[in-house]
């Protein structure tokens, strides 16, 4: 490993497809702005039978795609925003395995087209890829990782345990759904948020891993 890189599993892409992302990075932040506004369009059903206090929410996916875009924008502009670069990081890798998870092993494909579902698997995955931009320009400070951990915190806190109005809030799952809605007493239920909890964990140490790497790196 170089002196500058971090471990492996903090930067596992390959330093030649990050410069080139980092490039790339006000299309592939508009890509991903595209994406934030398909996906408010794909819960255009379940936002309109939530209450609005909960509509911030519900859209996780959406609303990391929009943090992931906006933090490459920053980045691009030079706007110091950590606490939104941690936002983008945790939203990316946390919904960017999510997603997948779902799909492949709770919800199937059907019941939806192909190429959505197909669209929703690989879409997904490469917001995983984007999250590990992240770590070439932003700091992870601490404040900023707590920002990330109480806004991802509250979202598993109220989409499978404690909602804030109405129903739980998680995305409306294929595999929940029975005769005359949605149960949330099924198995996928509780695999769902394991996963999500799981993920919320995972990206926190991640992101404090990162922050110690590079204290002990600019130290040395």
């Amino acid at each position: 490993m170089a002196a500058d890189r971090p471990p492996w599993y903090l930067a596992p892409l390959p330093r030649q497809i990050e410069d080139l992302a980092l490039r790339l990075v006000v299309p592939i932040a508009l890509i991903n702005l595209v994406g934030t506004a398909f996906g408010f369009w794909y819960y255009r059903f379940q936002l309109a039978s939530t209450e609005i206090l909960a509509w911030p929410l519900v859209p996780d996916s959406p609303l990391a795609t929009m943090f992931i875009g906006l933090s490459l924008l920053a980045f691009r502009f030079d706007y110091d925003a950590d606490w939104l670069h941690v936002l983008g990081f945790m939203g990316a890798f946390k919904l960017g395995f999510w997603t997948p998870f779902v799909q492949l092993f709770l919800n199937g494909p059907g019941g939806i087209a192909l190429w959505l579902y197909v669209f929703l698997v690989t879409s997904h995955l490469a917001m995983v890829g984007e999250a590990f931009l992240v770590h070439r320009y932003a700091t992870f400070s601490i404040r900023a990782v707590a920002v990330g951990v109480f806004w991802f915190g509250l979202n598993d806190l109220v989409d499978y345990f404690v909602p804030i109005a109405g129903e739980i809030h998680h995305t409306w799952l294929r595999a929940e759904l029975v005769t005359g809605g949605f149960s949330h007493d099924v198995l996928a239920h509780d695999l769902a948020a394991g996963a999500a909890v799981t993920l919320t964990l995972v990206a926190t140490f991640l992101a404090l891993s990162t922050r110690i790497d590079e204290l002990k790196r600019t130290s040395s």
